[in-house]
């Protein structure tokens, strides 16, 4: 499934769906690591590599992303819209060259956009691209809060849990994401919330998280076809 780990005849003229992990390194409030989003994103690409079987393959994940919005907290690390933007759109061409399918597998909201453009692009360049948001299904009945809440620890609990400081969770502003949207363009995440937390972690579990997980794999696969 590696794409690292092949060598280019095992590839050369072989049909083959690769998914690109899109991820981030930024603060997850005080108990998660900065590389959540990427752990997530790659977690996913793998689930859905393991059940297309033959032929999916995936790449080293892109760890940065377009996470100005969370530049006032230590730790965060964002290469803004445009050089993402110009990231993927390369990423597509190359691999494009080879490859029949590429699918990005996104798993930092902050991305949306440039997504969006880049895989525009490459579709007007005749290329066979899409974007896969690792968002629950509504109505699965999971508990979906923004950044840092129940949602992404019970993942991190399920994918890596001595990364998770449970210890040092604690809740943040938990408003509706959509009332939070005008202040934290105007002053980031932390114009909302001293901790980086949108949402609260209390109840997140390992077995929690292996089901969204599970769920996220399931939508992706769905996705790809």
């Amino acid at each position: 499934m590696s794409l690292g780990a092949r060598t280019w005849p095992e590839l050369d003229g072989a049909p083959a769906t690769l998914l690109v992990p899109v991820g981030a390194c930024e603060q997850h409030g005080p108990h998660l690591p900065l590389d959540t989003d990427t752990r997530i994103a790659e977690a996913v690409a793998v689930g859905v590599a393991e059940r297309l079987g033959v032929g999916t393959l995936v790449a080293p994940p892109v760890g940065f992303g377009a996470s100005g919005e969370h530049e006032m907290f230590a730790g965060t690390v964002s290469i803004g819209q445009e050089a993402l933007r110009a990231v993927l759109v390369e990423l597509g061409r190359s691999a494009g060259r080879w490859v029949s399918r590429l699918v990005f597998v996104n798993g930092h909201g902050g991305n949306v956009l440039v997504l969006r453009d880049a895989v525009e692009l490459l579709r007007a360049e005749g290329r066979d691209v899409r974007w896969y948001g690792c968002a629950l299904p509504r109505g699965a009945g999971f508990v979906q809060d923004g950044h840092a809440g129940r949602t992404e620890t019970s993942i991190m609990l399920a994918l890596a849990p001595e990364q998770v400081r449970l210890e040092r969770a604690e809740a943040g502003n938990t408003a509706p994401i959509a009332e939070l949207l005008p202040a934290m363009r105007a002053g980031g995440v932390r114009s909302v919330s001293e901790n980086g937390v949108l949402g609260d972690p209390a109840g997140a579990s390992a077995e929690e998280g292996h089901r969204m997980l599970a769920a996220l794999v399931e939508a992706c696969v769905q996705f790809v076809g």
